[in-house]
């Protein structure tokens, strides 16, 4: 008996420790998500900061776009460039939304520099019809235009970067991969997409989000990973608190009824020895 009950006693102790040990993992695990979700806010800002300034710096020349080393990040700088069409061939950069509808941003070829690399340039946003099999029609630069407008790089797809282009043109694209387009274009492109501010004959609006999720958001995630920290500690700490209690109301009702117990035996035993005695 003794051996089952230091057996039953172990478990009981091996088996609260790793609920506590759990316990304490999940409630760091919420804190570093919401510090983490701080520290995205806080490069967010910087990140805002930075377009902000690009945007109000003179625009680059060509050249100057060409020689940014491939790693640079160019997003929110401007350019102002004489470009040609280099191509009739339309990219549609597929699953994209604005204004809650779901659509396209068509992409169009334009030759910048006699010898240097083309450059992709946003026509602008199409929405997509009820049939994916029908593509839209996409009015396209037919003539040497100057331009001026906004850079930009989409953000790699943590999923997959693959182009996985459609056959036929317009070419439906997954991904706005410049180095696959250019691939399948047999020509350089530029590091970066053009978005124009304005272009004539074709009146297409340009989404522009360079920062998909703000600061704020990053901040309101924290917060509520904050608050699940919270109410988990708390949880656990009533659930502590619950089980200490039960043990000490435990505890003392076996010592009531030990205690009851003990006066009913002496209470027989003196009944016992007044009978004998009679």
């Amino acid at each position: 008996m003794t051996r089952l009950s230091r057996r039953r006693n172990t478990y009981l102790w091996a088996t609260r420790a790793a609920l506590a040990l759990c316990s304490l993992a999940m409630f760091l695990i919420l804190v570093k998500l919401g510090f983490w979700q701080l520290d995205r806010a806080e490069m967010k800002e910087k990140w805002q900061t930075e377009l902000t300034h690009r945007q109000s710096s003179a625009p680059l020349t060509y050249a100057q776009l060409i020689s940014f080393p491939a790693a640079e990040q160019v997003t929110g700088y401007r350019l102002s460039v004489l470009a040609s069409p280099a191509s009739s061939h339309i990219f549609l950069l597929d699953n994209q939304v604005f204004n809650g509808r779901v659509g396209y941003l068509a992409l169009q070829p334009m030759q910048i520099a006699q010898e240097g690399p083309w450059m992709l340039v946003e026509l602008g946003f199409i929405a997509a019809g009820l049939d994916r099999l029908i593509l839209p029609d996409v009015d396209v630069i037919t003539a040497e235009v100057n331009l001026n407008g906004r850079l930009y790089q989409k953000q790699a797809n943590p999923m997959s970067s693959a182009l996985m282009p459609e056959p036929g043109w317009p070419k439906r694209i997954q991904n706005l991969n410049l180095s696959a387009i250019s691939q399948l274009l047999g020509k350089p492109l530029a590091p970066a997409v053009l978005q124009p501010d304005r272009l004539d004959g074709i009146n297409l609006p340009h989404p522009w989000t360079p920062i998909p999720l703000s600061s704020q958001k990053h901040r309101g995630y924290a917060l509520q990973w904050f608050s699940m920290a919270l109410a988990f500690a708390l949880l656990m700490l009533y659930s502590i608190y619950s089980r200490r209690v039960k043990t000490t109301t435990k505890q003392q009702d076996e010592s009531i009824n030990n205690n009851n117990s003990h006066r009913t035996t002496i209470d027989e035993m003196t009944v016992a020895n007044v009978n004998k005695t009679k």
